[in-house]
């Protein structure tokens, strides 16, 4: 059977929920929620692709602060012996920059990413569970906003309209995104460490609740005929991804838990008047931190490497080897974590081990911009703006890649720790890298989210403008840390010789701000004003291109039967023995689930959980009840979830076309 059957029976994109069997009671007479709009719908959702444009704009809008807060970090830096913010917010502005943009941009951008596409590019109607998928935004929300209601306390404070009772003021984490232990221990910092302690916790739960729907649903959820070496390299760059947060953030949370008990127990983990290790804090930490740097690019790698093929009109080149890169690249990633390390003495065997391992992870990663350079060799390329945005990938993603194997060198990094080397470093493989990958697949894949096409130049003027930007904020950061500019200082003397390049990353950074700007209005105005996409505007070569856009509720009116890896572009160009078929659709129709607000009271429970244990340590009375009362109300939120029962309703949308 043709695609085409499938395509063209497409009915509208958000159908009105029909039941046959009408709305059914569990066992305990709960009635699961079938609503289709509003806000009900979106706090009650389980469609995976609501769920994804959720993450979007959440984390879009964390964007938008964790940017807010860099400007105040450059603003301060701008010129010599300036006052504009104190030390004490200095500290707590660059925590809280860090902690945003990792935990509260990046990775959700990237979950956004992975709940709207994975499902659609494997030939599935959902992810596995899909209310496990909304418990994991809404505690992910809960999560953030743990973490950042510490500003509103330290505001009402200055308002007096909230005191602590030691009268401490560090209400806002301060300690960096990296925590270091003892001084995150009670004795150097206030309640703003136990808002970032509990605020990770919280957000470790749904990004591990997130990992392991999407490894299941990757595996058990492909149309017929998807075996894993025909899975788009996105949805292996998800399943890699996705194994890393499993193994990941538990020893982040073992250290998080051994702070919390340090803190509110008085354990000795990290004390060192009793005995404790502090050291131990930076294994347990970058054995989580390292490999989080892949967790946040590998998707980016995913998406590049979905749209340089499209742009191209040219398959990917070696897809086994980007495949198998990647999944080297996330084994080698655990293995390297105590390059971070090499100033605190692990001693020559380890230092040297260490070493030789950073530097081997260059060649995976080596082997992916080849294959990437080799898919554009001989291509016709097009140079549409995720195009572009792509090629700016390609170059800050190497530019950071040179500047990472000379800290595989622990002479060199010796000499580089803790200056802006490092900052430089960083910044141009996870911002340069993330955010330009993340832009280029906002481009190109917003058409199919919304079914609104991009118009006019305004996306190149933004591609042009972020590129700049980026370059001109971090390029002179590597010239700094060589000078000696040590990182994480508040304020320098004048005269020392950094004044014009950190004016120059300063009106490089209000650069970057300005294209991040017209990215967020070009998305706007494209909802508002945009023409009609079509369903394959830029002649894509996975099965999301061939439903409608936006996707129908359901995906596909009938799953897709895959004969090759690059299926579309086979079906569209192909021979007739390699072109899409189709499942026969069930005489019963399609089951869709309905909706649940479970979820969402069992996340409601860990953000009172989270800002109440805070609040206890300094002080506020009642604290420990209602934090007892959070947790109450997550166990009964996941109790009654599990006894809600199925519910769900049919569609028959053949029928209706």
């Amino acid at each position: 059977m043709s695609l085409t059957t499938t395509t063209t029976t497409a009915p509208s994109p958000t159908p009105p929920h029909t039941s046959e069997e009408g709305p059914s009671r569990s066992n305990i007479g709960l009635v699961r929620p079938d609503f289709s709009t509003g806000l009900k719908d979106l706090l009650t959702t389980v469609d995976h692709k609501k769920i994804g444009a959720m993450y979007a704009i959440f984390a879009l809008a964390f964007l938008i602060i964790g940017g807010v807060e860099a400007l105040f970090i450059r603003a301060q830096l701008a010129v010599a012996e300036n006052n504009l913010v104190s030390a004490e917010t200095y500290n707590q502005l660059f925590t809280m920059h860090g902690t945003t943009m990792v935990f509260l941009a990046v990775m959700p951008l990237s979950s956004a990413f992975f709940n709207f596409l994975v499902p659609l590019q494997i030939g599935a109607r959902d992810v596995a569970f899909p209310r496990l998928n909304a418990f994991s935004l809404w505690t992910f929300v809960a999560g953030a906003i743990v973490v950042n209601i510490s500003w509103l306390f330290q505001a009402a404070q200055a308002l007096g309209w909230f005191t602590t009772e030691n009268g401490m003021t560090d209400i806002v984490p301060a300690g960096g995104w990296f925590g270091y232990a003892p001084l995150t221990s009670d004795e150097y910092t206030g309640i703003g460490t136990d808002f970032w302690i509990f605020g990770l916790q919280v957000l470790g739960i749904a990004s591990i609740a997130a990992s392991l729907n999407f490894i299941v649903t990757i595996i058990n959820f492909r149309a017929p005929g998807m075996k894993m070496m025909r899975l788009p390299v996105f949805v292996w760059m998800t399943l890699i991804t996705s194994i890393l947060v499993i193994f990941a953030f538990p020893p982040i949370t073992v250290a998080l838990g051994e702070l919390m008990f340090d803190r509110y127990f008085g354990t000795n983990f990290f004390r060192v008047d009793q005995g404790g290790q502090p050291i131990l804090w930076q294994h347990l930490f970058w054995v989580f931190g390292h490999p989080e740097v892949y967790i946040l690019i590998l998707p980016a790698m995913g998406i590049i490497s979905e749209i340089l093929p499209v742009s191209s009109k040219k398959p990917l080149f070696g897809y086994s080897l980007i495949v198998f890169s990647g999944a080297v690249i996330g084994f080698l990633g655990f293995a390297v974590w105590s390059h971070h390390m090499f100033t605190t003495g692990l001693g020559k065997v380890a230092t040297a081990a260490f070493s030789l391992l950073t530097m081997a992870i260059a060649v995976p990663t080596g082997v992916k911009i080849f294959n990437w350079i080799g898919t554009l060799w001989g291509g016709r390329i097009k140079f549409t703006v995720p195009m572009v945005l792509s090629l700016g990938f390609i170059w800050m993603f190497m530019m950071g890649g040179f500047s990472g194997i000379m800290h595989s060198s622990a002479p060199s990094d010796a000499q580089q720790q803790d200056s802006y080397f490092v900052v430089a470093h960083f910044h141009y493989v996870l911002i340069g890298g993330s955010i330009l990958s993340l832009m280029a697949g906002v481009y190109f894949w917003m058409p199919k989210m919304t079914g609104k096409m991009w118009y006019g130049k305004l996306g190149y003027w933004v591609a042009g403008i972020v590129i700049v930007g980026l370059n001109l904020t971090f390029f002179p950061m590597h010239f700094l840390g060589m000078i000696g500019m040590p990182r994480r200082t508040h304020t320098y003397l004048e005269g020392t010789g950094w004044e014009p390049m950190n004016l120059v990353c300063t009106i490089g950074a209000f650069i970057l701000a300005i294209g991040i700007f017209f990215f967020l209005y070009d998305i706007f105005r494209t909802l508002r004003k945009g023409p009609p996409a079509g369903d394959d505007p830029w002649d894509g070569r996975t099965l999301e291109w061939t439903i409608s856009s936006p996707p129908p509720a359901y995906n596909f009116a009938r799953t897709p039967i895959v004969h090759s890896r690059d299926a579309l572009w086979a079906h569209k160009h192909g021979k007739e023995s390699v072109k899409l078929g189709s499942v026969e659709p069930s005489p019963g129709g399609i089951h869709m689930p309905s909706n649940s607000w479970f979820p969402l009271v069992a996340s409601v429970g860990f953000l009172i959980l989270g800002v109440s244990m805070a609040l206890k340590q300094a002080g506020v009375p009642y604290c420990g009840y209602i934090a007892i009362s959070g947790l109450l109300i997550t166990f009964v939120g996941i109790y009654l979830w599990a006894l809600e029962g199925p519910g769900g309703y049919h569609l028959h949308p053949e029928e209706k076309a």
